[in-house]
C-alpha cells in the first residue's frame, strides 16, 4: 500500500500564474506546470537564502521531501527555459 502524501504547508499566494516567452502567443506554447509546493520551495530556498532544514520545516515535510520538490522545480523550469514553454504555477 502506497504511504498517502503530507499536506504541505505552503504561504504564498502568487499574483501571477502564468509566464511565457515573449511575442507567441499563449495558444502556440506547450507548457509546464509548477506546483504551489515547488515554487513555495525555490521561494524559500533560492530567493529568500533560507537553508533546507529551516524551509522543510516551514513547510512540514522532511529535508530530502523538500530537495526532491526543488530538483522537481528547477528541472521544470530550466525545460521551460531551454524549450521555450510557458510556465503555468498552480493554484493552492
Amino acid at each position: 500500500m502506497v504511504r498517502p502524501v503530507k499536506k504541505r504547508k505552503v504561504y504564498f499566494d502568487p499574483n501571477v500564474t502564468y509566464f511565457k516567452p515573449r511575442a507567441v502567443p499563449l495558444s502556440e506554447l506547450k507548457e509546464v506546470e509548477l506546483a504551489s509546493d515547488e515554487l513555495e520551495a525555490l521561494r524559500f530556498c533560492d530567493y529568500k537564502k533560507i537553508g533546507q532544514v529551516k524551509a522543510a520545516k516551514k513547510m512540514g515535510v522532511s529535508q530530502s521531501t523538500l530537495q526532491r520538490i526543488l530538483t522537481s522545480a528547477r528541472k521544470k523550469i530550466t525545460e521551460a527555459l531551454i524549450k521555450g514553454k510557458a510556465i503555468k504555477i498552480q493554484k493552492k
